[in-house]
């Protein structure tokens, strides 16, 4: 079943690739839960079918990148990008496309997270195993308050301009 709005996401792990230790998180991959992430908090949330790919890596990541600011002033705590890929790989994606702190880089690697969620998409003919589909969604507080979610292999709801625009 898939999530819809108004339901509170479900918890899980998400790992992220730490580049500067802090006294609660060493340098490298660091597993976090998700409840504790979005406690008192409005994310901006986008997922991708996996990283390095051509649309995720030419418009989709660039894009909340892009309108960070916006988003922020918009009222928006943090901004997500979650993928079905180990947190080495978001880890270097985010270092290629140069999110500095300004987008989280979160791994979902076994999709079991995004099967939760019910945004599931089976790539395995294509040799891509499961993934995640292409989404956006807005959370207060673990809330979803907007869901944005592609058809196959579209790109044209989910993208910053539109969670953007949905913002109040």
């Amino acid at each position: 079943m898939t999530i819809k709005v108004g339901d509170r996401v479900p918890d899980g792990t998400l790992g992220e690739f730490i580049e500067t230790a802090s006294d609660t998180c060493a340098v490298g991959p660091n597993n976090f839960q998700v409840a504790d992430l979005v406690k008192g908090k409005k994310i901006a949330v986008f997922a991708v079918p996996g990283a390095f790919t051509p649309t995720c890596s030419a418009k989709h990541l660039p894009g909340y990148l892009e309108l960070h600011d916006q988003l922020k002033g918009k009222g928006i705590d943090e901004i997500w990008c979650v993928a079905v890929n180990d947190p080495f790989v978001m880890g270097a994606w985010g270092r290629d496309q140069g999110t500095d702190g300004r987008v989280r880089m979160l791994a979902d690697g076994s999709a079991n997270w995004t099967r939760e969620l019910g945004l599931e998409l089976d790539l395995s003919a294509r040799g891509m195993g499961v993934r995640s589909q292409r989404y956006s969604a807005l959370l207060d507080d673990g809330v979803v308050k907007q869901l944005n979610i592609e058809q196959a292999g579209q790109f044209e709801v989910s993208d910053a301009q539109t969670m953007l625009g949905q913002l109040s």
